[in-house]
């Protein structure tokens, strides 16, 4: 941390570290551009890990004629398998049609459409199914008899937006989370910022950034720090979408997810999650509330309850809903008046006065890497930079990703289960479901967690059922974690299988062992 009076000089100061501010930050550093990044809260504390969990295209946005954004999607979708295979892996949709809903053959079309927009090298085709005949009408209720399976890609949002940090910091970036951006003036060209940095015990340290241009990447809060930066701008306007999901208990024994069509138009995904549990979501209302005081309203419990209740056999209530969360999605206002209309592609917007400054707005997860390459090749040309670099981050794997190869590859993907295997012959002493939990989140790095690691015993202290000092320690050094709820909900989902005092058990352990 910079110690407090002082003032650092940077090229790039991006403040809101979501999964778009990461992925600038990682971009923008490996073109040989100083970065520091600063985050009021946690990474991915917000939006970016109340996603769906998806890298996908939108099928749905295909009737709103978004060709574009959907084949941008959909090209980055085996991109991002490739740079992150630990992440993201493919999953198979089923799609029941409903009588009485969209037809048939506009279904059959979409999806056509949807395999052919982009190459697909990972992820198989659709293909028409009879539920009578096929493992996902099981749990459907009778009057679904056919349906579609198509593929698209599962992802771990909250982890992918630190790997992003965690790379971006090695190639020499300052990430510096809990610190706010409490001030920015402008001076001779150039942006005077004001952080105020929050530790675990609540002290707070205050400093300044001298950057050449800042990055408004806030996401939700976006217009607010337009407002601020240009007193005399008029920000376009954000319609703030609030998305919510309820997890519950698994109600299906299979490992592919669905998409379900809602008579109001919208779609739900109902998405395997965590082994134990299905993920239901999401819902698409208008929010004019207190963005950092975010939750699920029984309106949208029973919304989503309902929805399943039409497709599933297994019924579900209020009283069945294990976990829930909402994000709020800054959608620039196209002029749709329902929200499940309006745009989700992003808009990059610069302005050189009164110092250089780039404000995104809108976006989603699936082309975050895409809205980061285009975000750094403007500031560049804007201020004059010549590239160390030019665009380069689909040619690096993500920390832990370069599982059979040190560069991307569809081995890296279609393989991955090799490396799972062979990771539960090396840790013999460890539980197989332990190691599969750690392989999958951390790739190559579960060496690096478990390094001098030869039995249970040298991994420290169980803190929690499945949570070992060596673990905590990792995530405190090396993925930027400080607190009980940053462990325990966004570097992993051991929230959902422990007990209901693991937060207060873990907190008092970090208190007491750093």
């Amino acid at each position: 941390m910079f110690k407090e009076t002082s003032t650092q000089q940077c090229d790039l100061l991006v403040i809101g570290g979501g999964i778009n501010g990461a992925g600038i930050a990682r971009d923008a550093v490996g073109r040989g551009l100083s970065v520091i990044l600063c985050e009021k809260d946690d990474l991915a504390a917000h939006t970016s890990s109340a996603s769906s969990k998806l890298i996908h295209g939108g099928l749905r946005y295909l009737e709103f004629y978004e060709f574009s954004l959907v084949r941008k999607a959909l090209q980055e979708r085996e991109d991002l398998m490739r740079i992150a295979p630990h992440l993201i892996f493919p999953l198979q949709f089923v799609m029941p049609y409903v009588n009485g809903l969209r037809p048939y053959w506009f279904l059959r079309a979409g999806l056509f459409v949807y395999d052919h927009l982009a190459r697909r090298d990972l992820l198989p085709s659709t293909r028409g199914i009879e539920f009578s005949q096929h493992e996902s009408g099981a749990s459907l209720k009778s009057h679904l008899q056919r349906g579609f399976e198509y593929a698209d890609a599962w992802v771990d949002d909250a982890r992918l937006v630190v790997l992003n940090a965690m790379d971006a910091r090695q190639r020499g970036a300052k990430i510096l989370t809990r610190t706010a951006c409490e001030n920015l003036t402008a001076q001779n060209g150039r942006w005077m910022a004001e952080l105020c940095h929050t530790d675990n015990s609540s002290q707070q340290y205050r400093f300044k950034v001298d950057a050449a241009c800042i990055v408004n990447a806030t996401g939700a809060w976006a217009s607010q720090l337009q407002s601020r930066s240009n007193v005399n701008s008029s920000p376009p306007k954000l319609r703030l979408i609030k998305g919510s999901h309820i997890v519950v208990k698994r109600l299906f024994n299979h490992a592919r997810a669905y998409i379900f069509q809602h008579p109001d138009g919208r779609i739900v995904f109902a998405i395997p999650y965590e082994n134990n549990f299905t993920l239901i979501g999401t819902t698409d209302f208008e929010y004019h509330g207190d963005l950092d005081n975010l939750k699920i309203s029984e309106q949208e419990i029973d919304y989503l309850c309902d929805l399943s209740n039409h497709y599933f056999r297994s019924q579900i209530s209020a009283v069945d809903v294990v976990h829930s969360f909402s994000g709020v999605r800054p959608l620039v206002d196209d002029g749709h008046a329902d929200a499940k209309s309006i745009t989700r592609d992003y808009r990059l917007e610069f302005v050189q006065l009164p110092a250089p400054a780039l404000h995104v707005l809108g976006g989603k997860i699936t082309t975050y890497r895409r809205l980061a390459e285009e975000a750094v090749n403007q500031i560049q040309l804007a201020l004059g930079l010549a590239p160390v670099q030019q665009a380069w981050t689909t040619k690096v794997c993500l920390p832990g990703g370069a599982i059979f190869s040190e560069e991307p590859s569809n081995q890296n993907v279609q393989e991955f289960s090799r490396f799972l295997a062979l990771c539960c012959e090396r840790y013999t002493w460890l539980p197989a479901k332990l190691v599969q939990r750690l392989a999958r989140a951390y790739g190559t790095r579960i060496h690096q967690v478990l390094d001098n690691c030869v039995d249970e015993k040298s991994m420290g202290e169980q803190v929690l059922e499945g949570l070992y000092a060596c673990e905590i320690d990792y995530l405190i050094q090396h993925e930027f974690a400080m607190t009980a709820q940053d462990i325990l909900w966004r570097r992993s989902k051991l929230g959902l299988h422990l007990s209901a005092d693991a937060e207060q058990i873990l907190t008092h352990w970090i208190q007491t062992h750093q």
